[in-house]
């Protein structure tokens, strides 16, 4: 489960690469062309999108990382990630996969004890 939990994480956080980047470019054209978010949209919390852009895929690869070793460590990151994910942009086709991949290696990583390693939780 723990191989699992690094391969779900992993690829949670490259799909949350180009989320991040969407999310930090739309703000930041939208900060310096106000025109554009006229016509289209604003997000109603810039300075929240650019920290989940940056840290949700962070913690989403970081975690992924930590599960083989320090599954609990790894799972609640992956599962901080998600969290992220979705209070930033919400539930939608382009953040399914990230908010999935990363809940579930997260709750993998956390329920994983001892078969693949020798080593529990603590």
């Amino acid at each position: 489960m723990r191989n699992a939990a690094l391969v779900l994480g992993l690829i949670a956080g490259f799909f949350g690469l180009f989320v991040g980047l969407f999310g930090y470019g739309w703000v930041s054209l939208t900060d310096n062309y106000q025109e554009v978010g006229e016509a289209t949209f604003f997000f109603e919390s810039p300075g929240f999108v650019k920290f989940a852009s940056f840290f949700g895929p962070l913690c989403a690869i970081a975690g992924g990382a930590m599960a083989k070793v320090r599954a609990l460590w790894g799972g609640g990151l992956m599962i901080g990630a998600g969290v992220l994910f979705f209070a930033a942009f919400g539930f939608n086709v382009a953040t399914m996969f990230p908010i999935g991949f990363s809940v579930l290696g997260g709750v993998l990583a956390i329920s994983a004890g001892k078969p693949d390693e020798p080593k529990a939780h603590f």
